[in-house]
């Protein structure tokens, strides 16, 4: 063997190693592009598991994203951020509230309501009898 000769050529081995590299190119490919693909699908995937409100509008910026790529970046924050909680936090920090323990929560504040209306009524009802 000299130098000058290369292993391998002209031989069976020769086409084996070509299809090989072949199959292994193909599956390179192949799960890149699967892998880029489940990435890009995660904000509709994140929307359908919390039941998001705005699940075609995710899915469709998701889309667009394809071509636009910072539209996919709104589609992950408006799929992963909750916004109503989100909202309550600004809000609450606008007013100067510094923390939410002092905040009463919906079923305290629905418990206090029906015990108003309750006495409300218990008052109606001996001025009436």
């Amino acid at each position: 063997m000299s130098l000058v000769s290369m292993p391998f050529v002209d031989s069976g081995v020769d086409t084996a190693l070509h299809v090989v590299a072949a199959i292994i190119l193909v599956g390179s490919v192949g799960a890149a592009i699967y892998g880029f693909w489940r990435i890009h699908e995660l904000p509709i995937q994140k929307a359908h598991k919390k039941e998001h409100h705005q699940l075609g509008l995710i899915t469709a910026l998701t889309w667009i994203g394809f071509i636009w790529h910072w539209v996919w970046v709104l589609a992950v924050i408006i799929a992963f951020v909750d916004g109503e909680q989100a909202l309550r936090r600004i809000r609450d920090i606008w007013h100067g509230d510094e923390s939410e323990e002092e905040q009463p929560d919906a079923a305290t504040m629905k418990h206090r309501h029906t015990a108003a209306d309750y006495a409300v009524k218990r008052e109606e009802e001996a001025e009436n009898a």
